[in-house]
């Protein structure tokens, strides 16, 4: 009862000083009473400049926050763990305890405690990484297959929007989340698209599904509860912007107009900032007359936090003007920039990213991608390599769905073939877009306490093809029955990729346009040395013509005129000619094989594929009835007459191996077309269409497009065709569905849908039946012809896979067999096993910048053999992207172009084309 008495005498005393205490406050201030929610404004105000930091006691954490029960532990014995720290240079051999959704252990590690509850994985000394991180994509907000229900990226009613949230337009059913898991990627930085100046605020997410399916389930650490109040300490926010082409061409305005938008922008921002300080530094005071209410507009509130440096900005912005004003801008507001994106002249002016103010920011860019539109004329494969020696933090990205999440690690594989150290390679797509956006306390990083974010793979993640076995993302396992294709001991490594210094020192010497004409074009007699392979054309495939053999030393290939005169063993090929005076060049192990073949670009008839003052531009729809009189709706259009040569995509295809193209007559991107016209092929090494050898063949064959996106329908286009083939057209269109019904003309059909290649079949079947005579016809695209293989085999249709790695960009495209790890089977695989000619070129029918994809058939081809476990060879496998193309679109295969490559076959990572023996034109290119 005594102690009772003391607590109540002891909390009069306490409220007694209180009241005595505000009474002598207001008197001091001659201020009024403290107004309603005081102390939550005096909270607000202590916090305004908090910096953003892990949670309380988060490095101690013995459960992460994203952790679902029941899920069991796990240890992956035996590993090699390439763990992110130390640059990206410590590789542990060892054990990994995951647990709680964190790490538990990594290096030895003594689970004997854990008992049966431990599930156990030897991993057999497979190569183990952090997830992959992804710092620019809009999966969810641009969701595959596309539709116009869920197309969320970009709000076009201003320019300035900094209060839109990518999280609102999130789609959880977007079926990029399991392919981006099936390639290793956990995490992604969903940003809003670019239309705007300032398009929204981004939010980070984990790929996995969640019991509760919403939006916010996948959410990695969000700035707010779902209530909206700020977590204690603040979290990083992230924030897009946007300069240069893009919201200047939304908006009708010029670059100004988008830097006074920023500025204006800004400053309103800043206004309400110092009003917010002004109005702190008098409430902490206790000086409330007058104060009023907390100065504060949602609207701006986020662009105050980019000012008090709480949020990543995140700047899409190509050119060195854009970047510079943004430079600029940061030091005028005092904010600092994460990273800039795309940043496709960064890398000729790392110094002035070195000025921004507070931080210098990261590039966050493509590895090949480029040269679509003005602003990336000047984007460099060697970029990665010139940020990094620069000492700007490098960060590998993919813009899903303008390059599939599954593939970000290629991304990285393709920068360090170019020049990239692997160790940096690596860290670029894991640990420091991590760091960059503010997460490296939990992701990126195998460290104990980190997110159980982990992925074994099948192969070294820098080599072609690698795969996941598994991927742990909060400790939970993806894949629930993983596909897995052995792969060949080499892959293990390291791949020892060719040396670029020159290319690297010319890039930056000429401002991103260095001269891409061959070092020398040969007539005379060229000795190739040092050849252990030699692969040719013979009656439509490509064989091993030559191969060194262990302990006899490898080859040398004579070649005079453009024509290889003898290949084989030095004694062999000094009986037909002595090499007096030839060019002799050191392959260095390399080898000889076919020029690859291009299709589905628009390489030959643009320069910059969306700028179409430098293109040939877009023929008529026949459908439309608005094609000129002059013109005549009975004239087919032939792309031999638009031909333009030496565009630098062309000539980077060619410095890769790509020999030659065929090409159509664009359509419009916006109908998707019908009635392209009569395609052409062309050397892509040529200077112009009169050369020796320039036009292969000036029609190959009559290109049409049946897609679903179509401003006609489905039925419209295939009977149209119809009445075509039934012989009722007449004058030029006529003439050609003549030399189609007869069989000397290819027919080919831009389809991905199985439905409507399965009414092209049965139109070919018709055809046939009436005429008695067997049509050429050949699919390109061709996303679901694995589902009707047997009816394409049996109806003697050939196909060209517009995408070996297949994504479901839309409805049309949707059913796909998207390969290891997910399916045993690749459509690949499906329509061989079918005894289909196939081949494989670029998908057509996407709207993104083909061109640049082209110069990649060699990997394409490599990559897609991987897939199929040993049952392709060599020779196959280049026949894929070569001869087979070719026969498909109706080209002689008797006449081909040779490439050599020094360290490898056409191929390997290891590999570099360093010549074209081009029988076509008469010469030798050396590149």
């Amino acid at each position: 009862m005594d102690r009772l008495r003391q607590c109540t005498a002891l909390l009069l005393l306490c409220g007694c000083l209180s009241i005595w205490t505000f009474y002598r406050v207001a008197k001091d201030n001659d201020a009024v009473p403290l107004p309603l929610h005081a102390e939550e404004t005096i909270a607000k105000c202590r916090n305004l400049h908090s910096v953003p930091s892990p949670p309380r006691g988060f490095s101690d954490r013995e459960r992460s926050d994203r952790f679902v029960p029941g899920t069991r532990p796990t240890l992956l014995k035996n590993a090699t763990l390439w763990t992110g720290r130390d640059a990206g240079l410590e590789i542990v051999h060892g054990d990994l305890l995951l647990d709680g959704g964190i790490i538990k252990a990594i290096g030895t590690v003594d689970a004997g405690s854990y008992g049966d509850e431990l599930d156990v994985v030897d991993v057999e000394g497979a190569w183990v990484s952090p997830g992959i991180v992804d710092l620019h994509s809009h999966m969810g907000v641009e969701s595959s297959p596309g539709l116009t229900g869920a197309i969320d990226g970009n709000s076009l009613r201003s320019s300035v929007q900094p209060w839109l949230r990518s999280l609102d337009g999130l789609n959880t059913h977007d079926e990029s989340y399991r392919l981006a898991i099936a390639g290793g990627l956990t995490t992604a930085l969903v940003l809003p698209g670019s239309a705007n100046a300032i398009g929204g605020q981004a939010f980070t997410i984990k790929t996995r599904p969640t019991a509760e399916k919403s939006p916010s389930s996948m959410l990695l650490e969000p700035p707010f509860h779902l209530n909206g109040s700020e977590y204690d300490p603040p979290r990083w926010r992230q924030m897009k912007h946007a300069c240069g082409e893009n919201p200047a061409r939304v908006y009708g305005g010029t670059r100004m107009d988008t830097v006074w938008d920023f500025r204006t922008a800004y400053n309103t921002a800043r206004i309400l900032k110092e009003k917010q300080d002004v109005y702190c530094e008098k409430a902490l005071a206790g000086q409330w007359t007058g104060l009023g209410e907390f100065p504060d507009d949602l609207a701006w509130e986020a662009l105050v936090d980019v000012l008090r440096g709480r949020v990543k900005v995140h700047n899409h912005c190509y050119e060195a003007v854009d970047i510079d004003g943004m430079v600029r801008l940061t030091n005028e507001f005092k904010f600092s920039i994460a990273a800039f994106h795309h940043a496709h002249e960064s890398y000729l002016i790392p110094e002035a990213l070195k000025n921004a103010y507070g931080i210098t920011p990261a590039s966050a860019i493509f590895a090949i991608i480029g040269r679509y539109k003005r602003e990336s004329y000047r984007h460099s494969e060697y970029a990665p390599r010139i940020l990094a020696d620069a000492g700007i933090d490098v960060v590998m990205k993919t813009d899903h769905p303008l390059v599939n999440a599954r593939y970000l690690l290629h991304e990285a594989q393709q920068a360090h073939y170019y020049g990239l150290p692997a160790h940096i390679a690596l860290s670029s797509v894991i640990t420091t877009p991590a760091r960059i956006m503010g997460l490296a306390h939990r992701i990126g990083s195998l460290v104990k306490g980190h997110d159980a974010d982990v992925v074994i793979w099948d192969s070294h993640p820098l080599a072609l093809g690698a795969a996941p076995k598994q991927v742990y993302i909060d400790g939970i396992p993806q894949l629930e029955i993983p596909h897995l294709i052995p792969k060949p001991l080499s892959s293990q490594k390291v791949p020892l990729t060719p040396n670029f210094d020159t290319e690297a020192k010319e890039a930056v010497k000429y401002d991103g346009t260095q001269p891409l004409d061959p070092k020398a074009t040969i007539s005379g007699a060229v000795v190739f040395e040092n050849v252990k392979s030699v692969y040719v054309q013979r009656a439509g495939k490509v064989v091993e013509a030559y191969f060194a053999r262990n302990g006899l030393g490898n080859g040398v290939v004579h070649v005079e005129n453009g024509k290889m005169l003898c290949y084989g063993s030095q004694y062999v090929c000094l009986e037909t000619k002595a090499f007096a005076g030839a060019t002799r060049i050191d392959l260095e192990g390399g080898s000889i094989a076919p020029g690859l073949v291009s299709v589905g670009t628009d390489i030959g008839l643009s320069d910059i594929q969306f700028i179409a003052s430098t293109t040939d531009g877009v023929g008529f729809d026949l459908l439309s009835g608005q094609v000129p009189a002059i013109v005549g709706e009975e004239t087919v259009i032939r792309a031999v007459d638009g031909l333009k040569f030496q565009s630098r995509d062309m000539l980077l295809a060619y410095r890769s191996g790509v020999t030659s193209a065929v090409v159509s007559p664009q359509v419009s991107l916006e109908t998707h077309g019908f009635f392209s016209g009569l395609a052409t092929a062309f050397s892509t090494g040529a200077k112009h269409k009169l050369e020796r050898g320039a036009v292969i063949k000036d029609v190959s064959g009559l290109h049409v497009i049946l897609s679903m996106a179509a401003s006609h329908s489905v039925s419209t286009m295939v009977g149209t065709l119809r009445r075509l083939l039934s012989g009722q057209a007449h004058g030029d269109i006529g003439e050609q569905f003549e030399s189609i019904v007869e069989g000397r003309l290819p027919l080919v059909i831009y389809a991905h849908n199985a439905d409507i290649m399965a009414s092209m079949i049965a139109l070919k079947a018709e055809t046939e039946e009436r005429t008695g005579i067997i049509m050429k016809m050949t699919f390109v695209g061709a996303t679901e012809s694995h589902l009707i293989a047997a009816e394409i085999a049996d109806a003697g249709v050939g196909v060209i896979l517009g995408n070996s790695r297949p994504f479901p960009t839309d409805w049309q495209a949707q059913r796909i067999l998207p390969g290891p790890p997910l399916t045993r089977d690749t459509t690949l695989g499906v329509l061989l096993k079918h005894n289909v000619s196939v081949a494989i070129g670029i998908d057509p029918l996407p709207r993104g910048p083909l061109q640049s994809f082209a110069r990649n058939a060699r990997f394409d081809a490599a990559w897609a053999a991987l897939e199929m476990d040993g049952e392709m060879s060599s020779a196959d496998t280049l026949a894929l992207a070569s001869v087979n193309v070719a026969s498909l679109l109706g080209l002689d295969v008797e006449l081909f172009d040779l490439v050599a490559t020094k360290g490898g076959t056409l191929l390997e990572f290891e590999s570099k084309v360093v010549g074209v023996i081009s029988s076509r034109r008469g010469v030798t290119d050396i590149l």
